[in-house]
């Protein structure tokens, strides 16, 4: 339990840190903890449900979160992430596997090709944000992470949304695609109440201390951060599935 509640507020401070769900942090931890890849992922919807509910909150009260900006992202990624249950459930591990590591290897390539910060930004496209909610959701949540690993490079790189837009918007687009794979997982029987939950609610506190110092930091800066964390996550996660043991 102690472990958990540890767990929980690192992966807390790293979800309001990077505006992520928490997934590519929490993923790789149970991973090298022992924990099998379904089991990390239900553990991991869970959590992520708890903290970005918590840290939209937070950036709604900043006045940084225009919910009818994010409403189209966030009922296209709960759409999608109603599926994520099935494609669990009928997914090798293998998959699922490769997967995840493939958004985080995108995620890694896009920082290399992002535009500068762009100095005005354009309308907001909800058409667009719905259909891409709809395919981040399915694919994201089904192996445990937020989705912020696409939403953030599709956003600032192709639709040229500031950063800090961005981060906000797709910590929202969680919240939604969590709820609804967490509902999801549940009926298909991969969630860890006990162990998803202590996480989840100690996630809370490093949630808020992670946002503060993500508001307090510059874009330049907050890009590289996320940078080297995504290279650190997809080796660790590509040596434990496919190298420890072999």
């Amino acid at each position: 339990m102690i472990s958990a509640v540890i767990i929980g507020i690192f992966v807390g401070f790293a979800s309001g840190f990077f505006g992520i769900g928490g997934g590519t942090v929490l993923v790789p931890v149970l991973l090298f903890l022992g924990f099998g890849f379904k089991e990390a992922i239900g553990i991991s919807v869970t959590q992520m449900m708890l903290s970005s509910v918590y840290g939209s909150y937070l950036n709604y009260k900043k006045g940084l979160l225009k919910i009818k900006n994010g409403l189209s992202l966030a009922i296209g990624g709960a759409l999608g992430a109603s599926l994520s249950g099935y494609i669990v459930k009928h997914t090798s591990k293998e998959i699922l596997g490769f997967i995840f590591l493939t958004l985080v290897f995108i995620a890694i390539v896009r920082f290399f090709i992002t535009v500068p910060e762009p100095k005005d930004e354009p309308p907001i496209d909800n058409k667009k944000l719905f259909f891409i909610g709809l395919f981040v959701g399915m694919i994201a949540i089904s192996v445990g992470v937020g989705g912020a690993i696409l939403i953030t490079p599709i956003l600032v790189g192709f639709l040229h949304y500031r950063l800090k837009t961005t981060v906000s918007l797709s910590l929202f687009f969680v919240v939604f695609s969590s709820i609804s794979g967490f509902i999801s997982q549940s009926l298909a029987g991969h969630i860890d109440y006990s162990k998803g939950f202590t996480i989840g609610l100690a996630s809370l506190i490093g949630t808020y201390f992670g946002i503060r110092l993500y508001h307090a930091m510059s874009p330049k800066h907050h890009k590289k951060f996320l940078l080297v964390w995504y290279i650190f996550v997809f080796c660790a996660t590509t040596y434990k599935l496919y190298f420890q043991g072999h």
